[in-house]
């Protein structure tokens, strides 16, 4: 298999997901779970990316497709890339094991159906918030404590972001 397949191959349909995840967790693999956007790719997703690979052997990522961008509420000109550019630029990372487009306004059901053992956000959000209506709680964080998982946030790169990023480029 060449590099590119290799990197096309991490980008799994929610079928395909699932059987890996059956198999890692036979190898007895701690997987990771994160999701976003991540539209244009900076040193923030790649530093958050690697440090959230830390806390396990598997990471998957969900990728928002382009329709749940836009419902997001991020802007008219979001997202700037596609989703499939978008899927294949994070599964082209050492650190990620395996990426799944998700077209819901969150990944719940996807979190629900995977059980991972760790999920992780960034620093906007607060893994002890249990309140579900707080902008601070993280969605699925429940379900994975009571599969004795855990929840952990990763503090945001200082300077860098997909907003700030467009504001650069517009001048």
């Amino acid at each position: 298999m060449n590099k590119f397949d290799s990197i096309q191959s991490k980008i799994l349909s929610l079928n395909d997901l699932q059987r890996s995840v059956k198999v890692w967790r036979l190898k007895s693999s701690k997987i990771v779970f994160t999701n976003g956007c991540f539209d244009i790719l900076h040193r923030g997703h790649a530093t958050y990316l690697a440090m959230a690979a830390e806390y396990g052997n598997k990471l998957i990522v969900a990728v928002n497709s382009d329709a749940s961008v836009r419902r997001q509420g991020k802007g008219d000109d979001r997202p700037v890339n596609d989703e499939t550019s978008r899927a294949l630029l994070i599964a082209s990372l050492q650190v990620v094991d395996a990426v799944v487009v998700f077209d819901e306004d969150t990944p719940l059901e996807l979190i629900q159906m995977l059980q991972p053992d760790v999920l992780v956000k960034g620093g906007d959000y607060d893994a002890a918030e249990t309140n579900p209506s707080s902008k601070k709680y993280i969605v699925g964080s429940d379900g994975v404590r009571a599969n004795g998982g855990e929840i952990v946030t990763i503090p945001f790169v200082d300077g860098f972001s997909t907003t700030s990023t467009i504001a650069k480029l517009k001048g």
